[in-house]
């Protein structure tokens, strides 16, 4: 008998289609009401992590560069110094990603990353120790891509401590939480990041109904536990702002001639410092163990040289540049043009050898570097500091990760006073920049398919959940 005969006359009947998601529907379950109850008791402990993993940051940075020098019998801090704390972050960055179970976070040369999978608790040590050798040893990385890897790991491992039948929805919704509250006041807003949140994972449709109000519940929680920890510790918290700046009063034709001309120059700098971020990390993947202290070595040579040519202290080009910021606007009048352009120079550089190698987030260097470029720009006439710093800001801000509405936020909140006054014009610099970045991505495209296990832009998608602890074809940490 022929297998025809046997066939079937009728095809079967096709599997029911899954019903769309109702965020209605989930918004008024029982279920919910425990996922927000549960946000709100996670984002406590959370929140503590992330107030004192940020203390012992400030700690560890002073000790380092200033207690350590005057203890050992020097006379304030050595020029040549910076060398042995950045090739020592060098050899346990490299060692940390090498010898722990995952990735230690994603290499932040290629972009600032919210979404994917969040670490598993096997692998949180990982970003904890990789993060904290980049920051407390001054390699030019920020804290906030590790404080959301952190939040987002504690967040989703909690639930599985919780309840291992919890479904994959409950724990994603968790490790957001997790994030949010992590970082509820770094950026100086909860709102702000909760907008660099949702804008970075690109969340959208139902999803975002269900992440956002757990994670602004989680970031508010947050916010609270970061006032009451200052209060009883004394420790100090970070707001983003600057007081005490001139009064802005509103914007002219001729300043939003002067925004075109900042997004082109960011735009330029911008991508030059990712190029040459991801060149250097061609060299980093071959021999991870020697070329990161390298890239520590010469993080440290820029340092140098730049305090040898304008005799200004190394914690202009060092660190994330959180807190030089506001000191380099609020004491622009004694910087002189050239002086901002080695600032400019050397601060791009070693941001760019730190992107590379290194594990930490890229937002306060892109905001530093922006800020030096509009303190250079208030010189020129018809240009003021203050819409001259916000646009550099939000300009650069953009470039660096490719999120207008966060890189708007951050450049206004940073002058609260004169925010709605400044709001046109860096909108107007904000999109100049995006646009122009925008329409120059084959250089960086051919780059990354040129180095070892990178993904073609054409297939790039959202990141994969994360594979087992400790292979290496896991996918990044959200946000390290």
């Amino acid at each position: 008998m022929s297998d025809a005969s046997v066939a079937p006359s009728t095809p079967p009947a096709p599997a029911a289609a899954p019903a769309a998601l109702d965020p209605t529907e989930l918004l008024r379950s029982r279920s919910y009401v425990q996922l927000l109850v549960l946000a709100a008791l996670i984002g406590i402990p959370i929140s503590a992590v992330a107030y004192f993993y940020l203390a012992l940051v400030s700690k560890l940075q002073h000790w380092v560069f200033t207690s350590l020098p005057t203890g050992l019998g020097f006379h304030g801090t050595p020029v040549w110094w910076p060398v042995l704390p950045l090739v020592l972050a060098g050899v346990l960055v490299s060692a940390t990603i090498n010898y722990l179970p995952g990735t230690s976070g994603h290499e932040p040369s290629e972009g600032f990353k919210a979404g994917g999978g969040s670490p598993t608790g096997i692998e949180l040590p990982g970003v904890i120790l990789a993060s904290l050798a980049t920051l407390a040893l001054g390699v030019v990385l920020g804290p906030e891509a590790p404080l959301i890897a952190i939040g987002g790991g504690l967040g989703a491992l909690a639930v599985k401590l919780a309840a291992k039948d919890a479904p994959p929805m409950a724990g994603t919704v968790m490790a957001a939480a997790g994030s949010f509250a992590a970082i509820s006041t770094l950026l100086g807003s909860p709102l702000v990041g909760a907008f660099l949140l949702m804008e970075a994972s690109g969340l959208g449709g139902p999803l975002l109904s269900l992440v956002l109000v757990p994670g602004l519940l989680a970031a508010g929680v947050g916010t609270l536990i970061f006032v009451g920890l200052d209060q009883l510790t004394g420790l100090g918290t970070f707001s983003l702002a600057i007081p005490g700046l001139p009064v802005f009063s509103h914007p002219t034709g001729v300043l939003f001639l002067w925004a075109v001309a900042i997004g082109v120059v960011a735009t330029l700098l911008g991508t030059a410092i990712r190029l040459g971020s991801l060149a250097a990390q061609t060299l980093v993947l071959r021999h991870r163990l020697v070329w990161t202290p390298v890239a520590g070595l010469a993080v440290a040579g820029v340092t140098i040289a730049f305090v040898e040519i304008t005799g200004k202290g190394s914690q202009n080009v060092l660190f994330s540049g959180q807190s030089a910021l506001p000191t380099l606007v609020l004491h622009a009048s004694t910087w002189t043009v050239g002086a901002l352009i080695v600032l400019g120079v050397a601060k791009s550089i070693a941001y760019a050898v730190s992107l590379s190698a290194f594990r930490g987030g890229p937002i306060f260097p892109a905001m530093f570097i922006g800020g030096v470029i509009g303190v250079a720009g208030s010189h020129l006439p018809g240009l003021s500091l203050v819409p001259a710093v916000a646009m550099g800001i939000g300009a650069m801000a953009t470039v660096m990760l490719k999120l207008p509405l966060t890189s708007t936020l951050l450049a206004v909140l940073l002058f609260a006073s004169d925010g709605l006054s400044l709001t046109p014009l860096v909108i107007a610099a904000v999109v100049v920049a995006y646009v122009l970045t925008a329409r120059m991505p084959q250089q960086l495209t051919d780059l990354r398919r040129a180095r070892p296990g990178a993904t073609p832009a054409s297939t790039a998608g959202p990141a994969p959940a994360p594979g087992p602890a400790g292979d290496p074809s896991a996918a990044p940490a959200g946000g390290g």
